[in-house]
Order: structure tokens, then sequence, then C-alpha cells
């Protein structure tokens, strides 16, 4: 059976391969290219370096997202799809996605889902610096979903997540620890990401709220 050429598209599917398998302070050209089963050289005439084929990691990544977006719903339902949408391919890749977080990209991959979620809060009426700020918080609150739902080590390897447990716990000084030590001792992701993202977006919306009764 014939090897299928290199190509761009072959060495970042490599890359992210073993990011999610190793993290990303595995990542090397000498490594992708062991991996893919060719010289180290050869690699270069497709990827210029090793930052050119991370950017191309966070971009294939991102250009997974699929995006359900209805224009004519209100906006904090498209937010909400947008959220949802970013939080499942975060699932797919969780070790790629604290790549993409940490990179600044300027491709049309890199750019499209900032430009639907900024369109979005500006349809809704947010002033640009204020768009701005909603779009990082919904990152910020994202990634830190992930983060407690996958746990971390330093190099962002998927662990066992650990939930904390009120045995050996002093009642007398930790008297609130002890008596929710049942909802401490579990957590359903997908009830608390849904939570945590309605209260996001309540509060975005009394903003806005207080923005157009300012005019």
């Amino acid at each position: 059976m014939p090897t299928e050429p290199l190509s761009r598209a072959r060495i970042v599917a490599a890359a992210v391969e073993l990011i999610e398998r190793e993290g990303a302070d595995a990542i090397s050209m000498r490594r992708v290219a062991a991996g893919l089963g060719v010289g180290v050289m050869s690699l270069y005439n497709h990827v210029p370096n090793k930052d050119a084929l991370l950017d191309g990691v966070a971009e294939a990544v991102l250009s997974e997202i699929e995006f359900t977006d209805d224009p004519e719903s209100p906006w904090s339902e498209r937010v909400r799809g947008q959220a949802r949408a970013f939080r499942q391919i975060a699932h797919h890749y969780p070790r790629c996605t604290m790549l993409v977080v940490s990179r600044q990209l300027h491709s049309t991959a890199g750019l499209l889902p900032v430009e639907r979620a900024l369109a979005t809060l500006r349809e809704a009426g947010f002033d640009g610096a204020d768009a701005v700020r909603v779009l990082r918080m919904f990152i910020a609150y994202i990634v830190g979903s992930l983060l407690r739902e996958v746990g971390v080590t330093p190099t962002f390897a998927p662990a066992q997540t650990r939930t904390i447990s009120a045995d050996g716990v002093d009642p007398v000084l930790f008297p609130e620890v002890t008596s929710l030590a049942g909802p401490l001792g579990e957590c359903d992701h997908e009830a608390e990401f849904e939570f945590g993202l309605d209260m996001l977006i309540r509060a975005v919306e009394e903003r806005a709220g207080r923005r157009e009764g300012t005019r």
C-alpha cells in the first residue's frame, strides 16, 4: 500500500496526536518526524519551524468547531451555542485547547470564532470595548471549566478529577465543609457548566439592560 505523501496537514495531524498523547512539552520537529517515519529536514518543506507548527495545531483544532448559529435567535442563545461548541471541541482535544488559548492567531481559522462571537455581542448592543471584555470572560470561564473537568498536570495532562471529602475533617473548624460534604463530593460537569454559563449570561444581560437604560 503506497504511503500517503507528506503534507502540512499530515504533519499537523501528527503533532495533534502527539500533544494529546504526551502534552505540548513533548512537541519537537524531531519527535513529529519520527512519528511520521520521515527525516526531520523533510518537515521544513511544509512547516518552516516549530512555532508555525504549533500555530497549525491551534488552527486545526479551531477549524473543527461546529457552529449552528441562527441570526434570528436572541443573542443570549447564540452565545450559549458558541460557548457549547467551544467546550465540545475542548473535550475532544483537551491538551491542544490549552495551546489554542495561549497563542495569537491571525489566520482565517484562528479569527473566525472570535469574529462570530464579537459580531454577536456587537449586534446585542455592546460597544467594542465591552464586547471584547465579555468575550474574554466567556473564554476564561470555558477554559476554567475544562481544567476542572479533566484535571491538570504541568503539561495539562488529563487526570482523575478529585472532589473534596469531609473524611477526617474537624467539624468544629470546618462546619460548612462538613455539612456540605455530599455536594462537595459530587460533580455533574454538564450541569455545572450550564449553571455557570446561565449565571454569566444573566449578568451580561443585566449589564446590557443598564446600558440601554442610560441612553
